[in-house]
């Protein structure tokens, strides 16, 4: 019999930051064939193949201490789950942060036939990387969620600026200022999803990728669920309405102006003619939204 590879059956989401992965996350969790580590973005691939930086030993400290070591509550919390988050902090903590490393992050996993791991910042490895991953897994499976990309965007600024405790810049900034920020790197190379497309296509094998638009996962989500347990090859579980129904990292409420669309025009039209030169049909609202206000 051959001796399993590495990361054994991996299943990783790469979808576009505010496109829908933190819900998928949620929901998927449930499935008794998905094992989810303590962290949903681990970006070990990003730390390997793009920023060694990313891992570094003081980021890993602040995201144990501000993320683990003070979030249950001693006069409510099951001493064994706390033991056993705690065993996982420390596995985290180690080093040094390799392969042996990324693999022990699953190291609790018991039946459940994926591990699974969540992270935009995979979106952006090189096509180079990919079969360097499935090299090492028995099976790999890289689902990639795409929105609206002015949506994905206006979605993206607010976040940000929220995060930031800079909310008053949606008030106070014009269309030059607003321009300035979503061209910045980190904010901007998530809405390049053709060359996200040609990287994950060019590196990986047809039958281990997968993309998904947002907006046809929430016109269907039971049916979307059932194209990811099939592509998954596990067997259909019956999600909750309920927690279909809830909403995850939601942002402030303000509404995009109007000359934002105008501000990436051109920019979502060759996105959509690359996304179409992949092979995929994009929803009709992405053209429309770069000449209308949202």
């Amino acid at each position: 019999m051959t001796s399993p590879r590495l990361f054994s059956n991996l299943f990783l989401s790469v979808g576009a930051m505010k496109a829908g992965t933190t819900w998928l996350y949620a929901v998927l969790a449930r499935h008794p064939s998905l094992h989810f580590a303590m962290e949903k973005e681990i970006h070990y691939f990003y730390h390997r193949y793009v920023n060694p930086e990313q891992l570094s030993e003081a980021y890993r400290l602040r995201e144990a201490r501000n993320r683990y070591l003070f979030r249950f509550d001693p006069e409510k919390a099951n001493i064994d789950a706390v033991r056993a988050n705690l065993h996982w902090v420390s596995s985290y903590l180690n080093r040094p942060v390799d392969d042996y490393w990324y693999r022990n992050l699953f190291q609790m996993r018991d039946h459940e036939t994926y591990a699974c791991d969540f992270s935009n910042l995979h979106a952006h490895l090189s096509q180079d990387a990919w079969p360097q991953i499935a090299a090492k897994c028995d099976r790999l499976r890289v689902m990639f969620t795409m929105r609206d990309p002015v949506q994905r965007l206006w979605s993206h600024t607010k976040f940000h600026l929220q995060l930031t405790g800079h909310l008053d810049k949606l008030e106070s900034w014009g269309p030059e200022q607003f321009n300035e920020f979503i061209r910045r790197r980190h904010i901007w190379i998530n809405a390049e999803y053709g060359q996200i497309l040609r990287n994950l296509r060019g590196g990986l094998s047809p039958e281990t990728l997968k993309v998904i638009f947002y907006e046809d996962l929430h016109q269907d989500q039971r049916g979307t669920l059932r194209d990811i347990e099939s592509f998954l090859d596990i067997p259909a579980f019956d999600y909750p309405q309920t927690l279909l129904q809830r909403r995850f990292t939601e942002g402030v409420k303000h509404p995009m102006p109007a000359f934002f669309p105008d501000l990436v025009k051109d920019d979502v039209m060759r996105i959509c003619d690359e996304v179409d030169a992949e092979g995929y049909t994009i929803p009709v609202t992405w053209a429309a939204s770069a000449r209308v206000e949202a």
